[in-house]
């Protein structure tokens, strides 16, 4: 397997070299002076014949010469023109998806004309992107796909969330979880490093994000946690040549808004960025829920009236140092958040004919920050792609967040005099997650050689007091069935090999993973400790057979775990609703994943089709379940026997002509839910698919439309299923001087259909829900990069 080749980038802005000598004599009859001189031509792919807009161009004083002489980008029609001093020099040009292109011995005396370059399109391997059209926001990769969101107007002014909404094989749960082809078990990165960051992917705006890889079936490269696979949210740095950066701002309904700027320097020693983005974001919303107890002869109707706003403050910023064959870098992100919440939950219940009404109001505050620090070093050796890489970071997050509840009974006016009972809880969780990391790259003959160790020492502190309002003494005191603090640590020591090779027609990688794991609980209030030791080993098949130029299958398996993680292990209640209580299981076993998938891929010129078939079968599948214990529903997760998932999956990009455009994918798949270790009446099954299609039209006078579709199926679960979900998005956009602005009118959810509902049967209960936030919103962003 052969590694994409590291493409070097150039780009200043063009600048005009004089050299006057200002040396008159009156006793002489003419003026000497130096001139200087251009070298011109033109960049065309060697099969298409087309031009080659925007790849680097420039003059090195000798073929192994490092620094250039001069360097500029090729324009839109794929012409150049580089302006130097006479003399002989080396020609280069770079691009990505193409072989360097390299002249020796230019001859540069006059005006010299280099005519029609052509650039040979690089070997594809397992590596590579399969479909060379970058300007498409989705791109289809052997492992699966990479999205641009600068390139998808729908992400104008949004966050990390609204990609991924828009992206196919992707769904977006209502409370933010991220699900890949029905698995919600998804091992979600930051630079390619675990980040405490992702506990709120919200807070992430679109407009720093760089591209987002997923990767459905993982090698051993990759730590082999989680179901799904891994989602990868490279964030933008800065990496060409020179002074470049942008400023971008959205203002929208109900006074969103969001503002931010980036900037980076680059010269040959060194690149220094940052970025900064501000957010203000406020929303409403409402849920109903409703639930019969059979035995109990019980009916509980809810609705729950919500509103909230966050503010956020995001900064990133870094350095690389070159110096050698070495590269070192610091890069560092920085989050300062706050959210205010007001929850009304209106309650009517009755029980054995008994009719009881009650308020809930939920004021909460979170103050959530984080810090992320990485510092990369990476030697590459005199042999191409040779290389030597060690990474340390450490991520820290610490959330605080305080709940004042109050408590109207025998009622449905929450007004003063109607006041019965008042509750305050205060949450306080600190994450630390640190990372050392190793990686040896080899090169072969005809194949490669990856090796690398990899340490994670993870801890989650969680400490939860909850207090009663007592009327007698007037203050507020601790409630000990309830409060507790729980301790999460873990680490993970890990080591990998991998072996590729690649021929003219077939490629393959093989790896192995071996993972030792060290799981620690305790309970303080209890005394409670839960251990964990295991290792395990993780194989993985990546194969690729090239039938032509534009046909290809593939294969790939993976072995892969998904630990439970603190969240689902801390046993804390979830109190804004007394009668429904989420809480966590300290006893779950990791899920053992066993994942296969074959694929074709059909690459044309301007159009590409990937079809994957893919199957997953998942011993220990950790799915939440409810019981009904003394009239209140608890819900937790808890180990099932197994689940089985397998379907089909088309991705297709198109351009189709010089203004339309599109990309969308489907996955149809059929899922087995077995909890028979429960209960008989938990098994379940079905089919579920979910749609999404992209379109993009250029229109005249500069202007851009997007629409974007999405549809969910109902999906089945333990003990029910959740309903159909679907939207449109459209997106306006007009461009400015020279594509370097533009401004763009977005409108989300345009027919206000984005809800989540779903129900669930058992022998004991019955329980619908359906939920409902402010989705319908218009958004207008402008852009300025320079």
């Amino acid at each position: 397997m052969k590694k994409k080749k590291e493409v070097l980038k150039f780009k200043f802005k063009t600048y005009q070299l004089t050299l006057f000598i200002g040396l008159s004599f009156f006793l002489c009859s003419n003026i000497i002076f130096a001139q200087s001189v251009k070298v011109i031509g033109k960049l065309v792919d060697s099969q298409s014949q087309q031009p080659v807009s925007f790849a680097q161009v420039a003059l090195f004083k000798s073929s192994d010469d490092v620094n250039p002489v001069v360097f500029s980008d090729s324009d839109e029609k794929g012409a150049f023109q580089l302006e130097v001093k006479p003399g002989t020099y080396t020609f280069k040009a770079f691009f990505l998806g193409y072989e360097d292109l390299i002249l020796e011995t230019i001859q540069a005396t006059t005006t010299t004309n280099l005519g029609n370059l052509s650039f040979e399109s690089s070997n594809q391997n397992l590596e590579e992107v399969v479909v060379e059209t970058s300007q498409l926001p989705v791109r289809t990769t052997l492992e699966g796909l990479i999205v641009t969101p600068a390139n998808n107007l729908a992400n104008a002014g949004g966050t990390l969330l609204d990609i991924l909404r828009n992206t196919p094989s992707v769904s977006v749960s209502e409370d933010g979880g991220i699900s890949l082809r029905g698995s919600s078990a998804t091992n979600i990165l930051i630079n390619g490093r675990n980040s405490s960051l992702t506990q709120n992917l919200d807070q992430l705006p679109a407009s720093v994000v760089e591209e987002i890889k997923i990767i459905n079936n993982p090698n051993a490269r990759y730590d082999a946690e989680a179901e799904g696979g891994v989602i990868d949210i490279v964030l933008k740095k800065g990496i060409e040549l020179g002074t470049h950066g942008g400023v971008e701002g959205t203002y929208g309904t109900r006074g969103r808004s969001n503002v931010g700027g980036r900037i980076n320097h680059r010269n040959l020693k060194m690149n220094v960025f940052g970025g900064y983005n501000y957010r203000n974001w406020r929303s409403v919303g409402e849920r109903q829920n409703s639930r019969r107890l059979f035995d109990e002869q019980e009916d509980l109707d809810q609705t729950t009236r919500s509103s909230d706003k966050d503010v956020s403050n995001n900064l990133n910023f870094g350095l690389d140092l070159y110096f050698g064959e070495n590269t070192l870098s610091y890069e560092g992100v920085l989050q300062v958040n706050e959210t205010w919440d007001i929850n009304t939950l209106f309650a009517n219940q009755i029980r054995k004919g008994r009719d009881f009404d009650y308020v809930r109001r939920n004021n909460e505050n979170e103050q959530d920050d984080g810090l992320d620090n990485a510092l990369i070093f990476e030697h590459r050796f005199k042999e191409k792609d040779h290389v030597l890489r060690a990474t340390a970071s450490h991520s820290f997050r610490n959330q605080y967040k305080t709940q004042n509840i109050e408590i109207f009974n025998g009622t449905q006016n929450p007004i003063p005099e109607n006041l019965s009972g008042r509750e305050r809880a205060f949450t306080d969780e600190v994450r630390n997650i640190s990372v050392a990391q190793i990686d040896y790259i080899r090169p072969l003959d005809k194949g490669k050689f990856e090796s690398g160790l990899k340490s994670t020492i993870r801890e989650f502190d969680n400490d939860f007091i909850y207090q009663r309002f007592n009327e007698s003494t007037q203050t507020f005191v601790d409630d000990s069935n309830v409060s507790n603090r729980f301790l999460y640590q873990d680490q993970i020591h890990a080591a990998y090999a991998i072996y590729s090779n690649s021929g003219s027609k077939f490629e393959y990688g093989l790896g192995l993973r071996g993972e030792f794991t060290q799981v620690d609980t305790y309970l303080f209030n209890s005394d409670e400790e839960n251990q964990q030791r295991y290792f395990n080993l993780f194989p993985s098949i990546q194969g690729l057979y090239n039938l032509n130029e534009i046909h290809g299958v593939k294969f790939t398996y993976s072995r892969r775990i998904d630990r439970p993680r603190a969240w689902r292990l801390n046993p804390f209640p979830n109190i804004t609703d007394s009668l429904n209580v989420r809480r966590g299981n300290p006893n779950l076993v990791p899920e053992m994943i066993n994942s296969f998938e074959f694929g074709h891929l059909a690459n044309f010129e301007k159009t590409s089709l990937t079809t994957n078939l893919f199957y997953r079968k998942i011993n220990n599948q950790i799915d939440f379940i409810t019981i009904i214990e003394d009239g209140i529903s608890y819900t937790q997760p808890e180990n099932l026997r197994f689940a089985e998932a397998y379907g089909v999956e088309l991705i297709g990009t198109a351009e189709l002509n010089e203004w339309y455009s599109l990309n969308g994918g489907m996955t149809f798949s059929r899922i087995v839910v077995n909890a028979s270790n429960i209960s008989e009446e938990f098994t379940n099954d079905g089919f579920t698919y979910n749609a999404k299609l992209n379109q993009d039209f250029k229109l005249p006078k500069g202007f851009n439309f997007q629409l974007v579709a999405n549809y969910e199926s109902p999906e089945i679960q333990a003990q029910g299923k959740s309903l159909s979900v679907y939207y449109v998005d459209t997106s306006i956009q007009k461009s400015f001087f020279e594509n370097r602005g533009s401004l763009t009118l977005a409108v989300r959810d345009v027919f206000d259909t984005r809800r989540y509902a779903g129900s669930s049967l058992t022998n004991t209960f019955s329980q619908e829900y359906f939920s409902k936030d402010e989705t319908r919103i218009v958004l207008l962003s402008a852009r300025y990069n320079f």
